[in-house]
């Protein structure tokens, strides 16, 4: 089996530094414009947090009493994102193809934009909703685009604490937002008197980051691998250059960029040869679409990519709400800060680790050990809820050990699946599909999220403590899963990634790829064949 960088580099080693933190510290400018880039993680998780808190202030209570007296309607306008979310993930990845990464960052920006002010300035309901599921779309956009931007951008060495920043900023996001919500919520008082600035303003200043964002795309480098897809290779020379802070002359940059040359042209070459006669953009599209679920190692990477979002979902991370605090005794005002301001810190300081050490430990190390801390945290807390759930006012301390347990469960969330969800996906797929196959996985984790809202309130009531263990379940497979199946892709070049999942591994595409390298190296960019480079016993063998 060769792949790509195997043929091109000959195995040679690309290293731009170490791994970790010291990986990141010795990459400062590319760790900037990450960081730059994970805005996108931080208007995502101020979104998804500031609704909670505003949904319960009694001015916008009185502004919107249907909403305030209507659970369902209330979990429909929660659940609105995550469909606006859905879509925007799907639609992104012709997008960022066309337009590039970077400017899909721009448009997604400037839809969040426009959600946000109609959340605002919202007079009724409708506007809410209709608010909430453009911003939405731009959630979806920008969860899918980030990472598949940063993976792109990052040396393998810190590939993973990278795209890491992603979930880092989410956590910031809802943090922020959490205890914005809880200091506007005292403008004119928390009754009658509550002015109505106390709701608007928190959903006004999420425009704030997205302006910088807005600002800070236009100094962010196109990914290098996109500009090689569209036959740009003196740019994406000069953006390799200023990403690794070298020379045009260092060896690593020169095979780096021929490794990226010889995959893109296979891809390009070999998609002629499998569709000939069709030039149709969106016919090609499909094709490409269908093939994701019908190629043997494409399809085997799109399950581990899918399945990493499914499981994520279902893991239980949205169990964990103010209900669920309230059932266990706590009361009062600590309620709120323990669901929700707490669980924030300890997801936010709990990702920290995964940015610092992901790419030393391995992304199936990480998912292991999260998987296992999560399971007993589940279980033990859907033991408690089960022996404690009629007496929790006389078992107060028993209240607070189930407390305890649930931070345990977000901090291993946070540092495990919480991270490497949004990794793997970015980094696995060949060059031709990958924006497609991350948007697919990535509306799979949003279709999943509106999934377990929608049963988990249904279940607490039925189930009560069984819906624990119903998430435990996953935790487990979770392990298993990983153990048996999910390889490790730490410190692997994205073009790697064929060694590990198959692909180009038929005579035929060594015999073409080898002809690819001569025709590169050598300068002859000669187009053979008509529309291709493909020889004619790569086509007859095809």
């Amino acid at each position: 089996m060769v792949s790509a960088s195997a043929v091109v580099t000959g195995d040679n080693d690309i290293s731009y530094g170490p791994a970790g933190y010291k990986g990141l510290l010795s990459q400062k400018y590319v760790l900037g414009m990450a960081s730059f880039a994970s805005i996108g993680g931080l208007l995502f998780g101020y979104d998804q947090g500031v609704i909670s808190g505003v949904l319960v202030m009694h001015s916008f209570g009185d502004k919107f009493p249907d909403l305030a007296n209507d659970p369902t309607l209330q979990g429909w306008m929660v659940s609105v994102l995550t469909l606006g979310a859905m879509v925007g993930a799907f639609i992104n990845g012709p997008t960022a193809d066309k337009f590039s990464r970077r400017w899909s960052l721009l448009f997604a920006n400037i839809v969040f934009l426009v959600g946000s002010i109609i959340q605002a300035a919202a007079q009724s309901t409708a506007e809410i909703f209709v608010g909430r599921f453009i911003a939405g779309i731009s959630i979806g956009m920008l969860s899918m685009g980030v990472p598949l931007y940063l993976g792109e951008l990052a040396p393998p060495n810190i590939r993973g604490s990278l795209v890491a920043l992603q979930q880092l900023a989410i956590t910031i996001g809802i943090m922020v937002a959490f205890w914005l919500d809880y200091g506007t919520q005292y403008i004119g008082g928390t009754g009658e008197g509550q002015h109505a600035v106390a709701w608007r303003l928190p959903l006004a200043l999420q425009c704030l980051p997205s302006l910088i964002m807005l600002v800070a795309i236009f100094f962010l480098p196109y990914s290098p691998r996109w500009l090689v897809n569209r036959g740009r290779n003196e740019e994406a020379l000069e953006t390799l250059c200023r990403l690794r802070r070298v020379g045009p002359e260092d060896p690593r940059v020169a095979a780096e960029l021929m490794e990226i040359k010889v995959a893109a042209t296979f891809d390009r070459e070999s998609l002629a040869v499998r569709f000939p006669g069709i030039t149709s953009p969106v016919k090609l599209a499909l094709r490409q679409y269908a093939e994701l679920f019908v190629v043997r190692h494409l399809n085997r990477r799109l399950i581990i990519a899918c399945l990493l979002q499914i499981i994520q979902q279902f893991t239980g991370i949205s169990t964990y709400a103010p209900t669920i605090f309230k059932d266990i005794g706590l009361s009062g005002n600590s309620v709120s800060l323990l669901a929700t301001g707490v669980v924030g810190v300890i997801n936010f300081f709990s990702t920290i680790p995964a940015i610092m050490y992901l790419d030393r430990w391995g992304r199936r190390a990480v998912l292991i050990v999260g998987g296992v801390g999560m399971s007993v945290a589940q279980l033990i807390v859907g033991t408690m809820y089960a022996v404690y759930q009629h007496k929790w006012e006389s078992n107060r301390g028993a209240g607070w050990a189930t407390a305890v347990f649930v931070w345990v469960y977000i901090s291993n969330f946070a540092f495990s699946i919480g991270c490497v969800n949004w990794i793997m996906p970015s980094e696995i797929f060949p060059p031709g599909v990958r924006s497609k196959a991350v948007g697919v996985a990535i509306s799979t984790n949003w279709f999943s999220n509106f999934i377990v809202a929608l049963i988990t309130p249904r279940m607490l009531r039925a189930w009560k403590f069984g819906t624990f263990y119903f998430f435990l379940v996953f935790c487990v497979l979770l392990v298993v899963w990983v153990w048996f199946f999910v390889p490790e892709t730490k410190g692997r070049r994205i073009e790697e990634m064929d060694d590990i999942f198959g692909g180009n591994s038929g005579e035929a595409d060594i015999r073409m790829m080898e002809e690819i390298r001569a025709r590169l190296e050598g300068g002859n960019t000669t187009v053979l064949d008509g529309k291709t480079g493909a020889s004619a016993e790569y086509r007859e063998e095809a």
